[in-house]
């Protein structure tokens, strides 16, 4: 396993980090624990969960991905074995969570302690704002919004509520997550004026699909040292061929639930089908082209996997021993020319 130091921070954070938002959804706490168990067989430390989770986001499973992660903590006593990071929810269509879902100093607070009650620990290593608290281009939003109101919170509320949290003990280092480069900056310059803590990391969506990150984004880790936390990175699955043609595999969670559309366009599939044959042609897995391609880029701090059984996560894992060559390099950009970001 590889580990990378992210940046204003003591986190070394390896290469693949396991992603949980399956958990208590498709993945049962015996399925849970079984992953969690063999990502620290194979050297994974980062556990990313969110208090959202699991998805798709219902009243009744609401926290319970971080519950099964509590109760593995507690029964394997491996908690400085990982890395923990959780993710507090701002307002978006989840109510359920809070009745006012403002990221604000009472909800972060309420947040942060209902996570650490559900995970069995007392502190968190990388608190995340799950999203932003003003409205943007998210989520497979190309355009922005332009919308008639500013937030009512504005960014430095936020961050001096996150700076409480690290002053009592309860996380160590803060990061954003699904934020632009307005935000990210912003936050930055906020930290500097006012001696508050600084961004350890940025986890957004990034795959052969949608490299919108690249844009804006990737400057910003090179010059401020900010790696990504890359979730996605296999476009819900999409990348490994097995929905091309119609296809709809049975317990797959694009065959489950409708709602996980993004990465269906008609150039998204064109796109797919290229990628898909340009593995084969190489010999290669496309599942494991598309994460190690993911793998490869030097702004990629860690590559958030998921996985519905332990076949898949060895899988994603052994992805981490293919490198792609330049001449396949190459061949991958001609398609993101032809395709340019179908899916962002």
């Amino acid at each position: 396993m590889q580990y990378t130091k992210l940046a204003n921070s003591n986190l070394e954070v390896s290469k693949i980090a396991l992603g949980t938002m399956t958990f208590g959804e498709q993945n049962t706490q015996a399925e849970a624990y079984q992953q969690l168990d063999y990502a620290l067989e194979r050297g994974i430390n980062l556990i990313d969960t969110a208090e959202m989770y699991p998805v798709p986001p219902k009243p009744e499973t609401q926290g319970s991905t971080e519950a099964f992660i509590g109760n593995w903590i507690e029964k394997s006593g491996k908690r400085e074995k990982i890395i923990l990071a959780t993710k507090v929810a701002g307002p978006r269509n989840v109510p359920h969570i809070r009745d006012n879902m403002a990221l604000d100093h009472r909800n972060i607070h309420q947040a942060i302690d209902d996570s650490l009650r559900r995970l069995k620990t007392d502190y968190i290593d990388l608190y995340q704002l799950h999203w932003p608290q003003r409205v943007t281009n998210t989520f497979g939003t190309l355009s922005y919004p332009y919308p008639n109101e500013k937030s009512t919170v504005c960014l430095l509320e936020t961050l001096e509520a996150m700076n409480d949290l690290v002053k009592a003990g309860k996380v160590r280092s803060i990061g954003v997550s699904n934020e632009t480069p307005w935000g990210l900056m912003n936050y930055l310059h906020l930290a500097d004026k006012h001696d508050l803590p600084k961004m350890a990391s940025i986890q957004n969506p990034y795959n052969l699909l949608n490299r919108s990150f690249e844009i804006g984004l990737s400057e910003i880790t090179h010059q401020e040292g900010i790696k990504l936390l890359a979730y996605s990175p296999m476009a819900f699955g999409i990348l490994s061929g097995k929905y091309l043609n119609g296809a709809r595999p049975n317990g797959a969670r694009c065959s489950l639930y409708e709602r996980f559309k993004r990465y269906f366009t008609p150039q998204g599939m064109k796109a797919t089908q290229a990628y898909v044959d340009l593995a084969l042609e190489y010999g290669l897995d496309p599942a494991q082209m598309a994460l190690a391609f993911v793998n490869q880029r030097p702004f990629v701090g860690s590559n958030v996997i998921g996985a519905t059984s332990l076949e898949q996560l060895k899988a994603n894992i052994d992805s981490l021993d293919i490198v792609l060559s330049d001449e396949l390099l190459q061949k991958i950009e001609g398609i993101a020319t032809l395709y340019s970001n179908p899916c962002p």
